[in-house]
């Protein structure tokens, strides 16, 4: 063989070796991959909850473990759980331990009707209706002082609004302490029942908060009429001087402030550079417990309240701290943790020993998570140049000699956020090939509050172009397949589906809209009574339905009406009880899309409202989302 034949076989060779190397890089995942099923996937526990119990060795929650929510007691010395409902028909949250007796408060709807009212458990296992007003609408806002008695919140008296009640627990009798007759909202009140925070909604981005009290009936306004901004209560100090309040007024960011109710003045009291979603003193207010929503992740701070110094917490690899509950004496707290490859778990944390325990395991055992993925914090630039965050889920057999499809996930809202967390869902759709990006468009929250006011009056044009960049925004990764990419979403998220669908009818090949608005007239002028002391704040962001220039703006975003326009396969799920968005809202876009001959699947669930709790609904809605994926997009 001569040298150039010899030059020939090598570089022939070499060239095969690098392109086996290439292509074993690209087309194979690192780890094996299989295919879980969405029966798997919902063998998934989900956890909610955790009220330590009066002697502080258990934890009321409730799980959807027999299928639908019922409440469980864990033993927090061994971890064991015992189940203290037994219902197949509704779901129960739990909400407390009576202090005196050790027995259970719970609430419940009816099929998802939002109707919520308040039980009893006794300990012989029969429940005691406590609220049972026909269209009564009921909330537990905290114990009394002496934990005697607890405040409620109720539509009983008037449909439109919410007065605070008192309930003892020694016969179960109910006296009014508050009737709201001015459509304020009740926000909190203090231990000892003396004042009562309340807030009137002037927009979505903007309230005004007050102190009542219930003695002096005297009414101090909190909020700065010069600081426009959101204002919620944060809680009152035991010795009744200082009310706490989260605010971004004068700032893009939420954060707590102290006003002294005898001097007047305020101060600030944490700040950072995101949102505080929550803050509260535990019950002798030694510790100070803070959340803060840091780029779509939580972050705990819990420090001494006198001091400022921080407790250092065990760091959980990828952990999400989701809520705590600090226990009466002050020796333990509850963590639910959640990551975004694990439901929430439970855990206690000794402040002592320093010992955190781990109460709960709620990921299928079957299912090993590091077959799932990784939530990511990406950007992306809009149209405008606007800078846009999103959550996204790259599937780990993905490559560019193996591209993959693709969904635009939206949230609900309108002015919601998806953040790092778990979803059966989007881990099975990841699981089974399709790359998710959870884009938070221009009017999320989280991301300060001129982000948050970008689409006011503007809903489904520029907040809908920043969805349309998130796919372009995909195709230029080169393991994402550009022409496989469609988009999915919930409630308003739902309604951007659609909009997409209708509006930019060739950006996407395929649209999956869970229960969202399709005609927003109508669905403005059809808001449930409860929400009257919210519905000129919405009106002010979404538009009057009244107003004629604005019901023609809201008519030309609603996708309904341009059905004739759809031409790529739809897919809408629904609630029948849903009081949000009406069943008809989905009939007529149904009928409207079927008109134009495109293929359209719709499931109706009868026994369902506004979100879908019970496991055989949610394996029959997700497994039929992936058939409809694989059938027209993969």
């Amino acid at each position: 063989m001569d040298t150039f034949s010899k030059f020939l076989l090598f570089f022939s060779s070499l060239c095969s070796l690098i392109l086996f190397q290439a292509c074993s890089r690209n087309s194979a995942p690192e780890i094996d991959i299989p295919q879980y099923s969405i029966e798997q996937f919902y063998e998934n526990k989900r956890i909610s909850g955790g009220t330590f119990s009066p002697d502080e060795t258990k934890l009321l929650v409730h799980s959807n473990e027999t299928g639908i929510m019922n409440l469980f007691e864990i033993d927090i010395a061994d971890g064991s759980r015992r189940q203290l409902t037994h219902s197949e028909t509704e779901s129960l949250n739990a909400v407390s331990y009576v202090p005196s007796t050790g027995e259970v408060l719970y609430s419940a709807d009816k099929g998802g009707d939002e109707n919520s009212h308040l039980y009893l458990l006794k300990k012989d296992g029969t429940s005691v209706e406590l609220t049972p007003g026909e269209n009564e609408k009921t909330s537990f806002y905290g114990w009394s002082k002496d934990r005697q008695s607890f405040y409620f919140t109720s539509n009983r008296r008037d449909p439109k609004f919410f007065d605070l009640y008192e309930m003892e627990v020694a016969d179960w009798s109910t006296s009014l302490i508050y009737q709201n007759d001015g459509g304020l909202r009740i926000n909190q009140v203090s231990r000892d029942g003396g004042k009562i925070a309340l807030f009137r909604s002037i927009t979505t981005s903007e309230n005004q908060l007050y102190v009542y009290m219930v003695d002096s009936k005297e009414m101090t306004e909190i909020s700065v009429p010069d600081h426009p901004g959101n204002y919620a209560s944060s809680g009152f100090s035991e010795d009744g001087k200082s009310f706490y309040y989260i605010t971004n007024a004068g700032s893009e960011f939420l954060y707590l402030a102290r006003y002294d109710l005898e001097s007047k003045s305020r101060e600030t009291v944490f700040e950072t550079g995101w949102d505080v979603m929550y803050s509260y003193l535990s019950e002798n207010e030694t510790y100070r417990v803070t959340g803060v929503n840091d780029d779509g992740r939580n972050v705990l701070n819990i420090t001494k309240a006198a001091t400022g110094e921080a407790i250092e917490m065990p760091e959980i690899p990828d952990g999400n701290v989701l809520s705590v509950s600090i226990s009466r004496s002050e020796e333990r707290m509850r963590l639910s943790i959640g990551t975004s490859r694990s439901p929430v778990d439970n855990y206690v944390y000794e402040f002592e020993s320093k010992e955190l325990k781990r109460l709960t395991h709620t990921l299928n055992p079957e299912i090993d998570p590091a077959h799932l993925v990784s939530a990511e914090v990406v950007r992306f630039p809009s149209f405008d140049g606007l800078e846009i965050p999103a959550i996204y889920y790259k599937p780990h057999t993905a490559s560019s000699l193996n591209p993959a499809p693709a969904l635009v996930w939206v949230h609900g809202g309108p002015g919601g956020q998806t953040r790092v967390g778990f979803s059966e869902l989007i881990q099975y759709l990841v699981n089974h090939g399709y790359a998710i990006l959870a884009v938070n468009n221009r009017g999320s929250g989280g991301y300060g509050k001129t982000f948050f006011k970008m689409d006011d009056r503007n809903h489904g044009e520029k907040d809908l172009l920043d969805c349309v960049y998130g796919k372009k925004y995909l195709q230029h990764l080169d393991y994402i397949h550009p022409d496989k990419i469609g988009i999915i979403g919930g409630s308003y998220g739902g309604f951007m589906t659609m909009a997409a669908m209708t509006l930019h009818p060739d950006e996407f090949q395929v649209g999956v809209n869970i229960f969202g608005v399709t005609n927003w007239v109508r669905t403005l002028k059809a808001i449930p009574t409860h929400w009257a002391a919210f519905k000129d704040a919405l009106y002010a962001e979404m538009g009057d339905p009244y107003s004629e220039e604005e019901a023609e703006r809201l008519h030309r975003i609603s996708p309904v009406f341009h059905g004739d326009k759809v031409r790529n396969p739809v897919m809408v799920l629904q609630g029948a009880n849903d009081i949000r968005v009406l069943q008809a809202e989905s009939d007529d876009m149904v009928a409207a899309v079927k008109a134009n001959n495109v293929p359209v699947e719709y499931v109706i669930f009868p026994d369902e409202g506004h979100g879908f709790r019970k496991k055989e609904n949610q394996i029959r809605g997700h497994s039929q989302i992936l058939a409809f994926l694989d059938k027209y997009l993969k």
